[in-house]
């Protein structure tokens, strides 16, 4: 079965935060800006990563982190279901409530009876 592609994630998407991580690691780490922090804008979601000295490593473990969050995963879900419907889920409600679709039900003498 051949994939096909629905949607792509770029840098832009991302905004890409260097810190110092301070803590165990002596004079080095506490000069450079090694950690990082990775904030996916749409989803809400991050990934963070102070454990190694360099900056580069640090970058490949926070974004492996952000991705496998549930808001990411969630968010991932949700355009896919967008793009696959064509609508978002907030649209299909809104037009499930619409008053032509809603049927009322009432209660009498324990039997539910439909109000026409």
């Amino acid at each position: 079965m051949k994939r096909k592609h629905l949607l792509s994630v770029t840098k832009k998407d991302f905004d890409i935060q260097t810190f110092r991580a301070g803590g165990k690691g002596g004079q080095h780490q506490n000069k450079t800006d090694s950690a990082v922090r990775i904030i996916h804008r749409d989803s809400g979601a991050v990934g963070l990563s102070r454990n190694d000295r360099s900056q580069h490593r640090n970058k490949k473990l926070a974004l492996e982190r952000l991705v496998k969050t549930s808001k990411f995963k969630l968010w991932i879900n949700r355009r896919v279901h967008e793009i696959e419907v064509g609508e978002t889920i907030e649209a299909q409600v809104e037009k499930e409530m619409n008053p032509n679709n809603l049927k009322i039900e009432f209660r009498e003498n324990d039997k539910w009876i439909l109000k026409e």
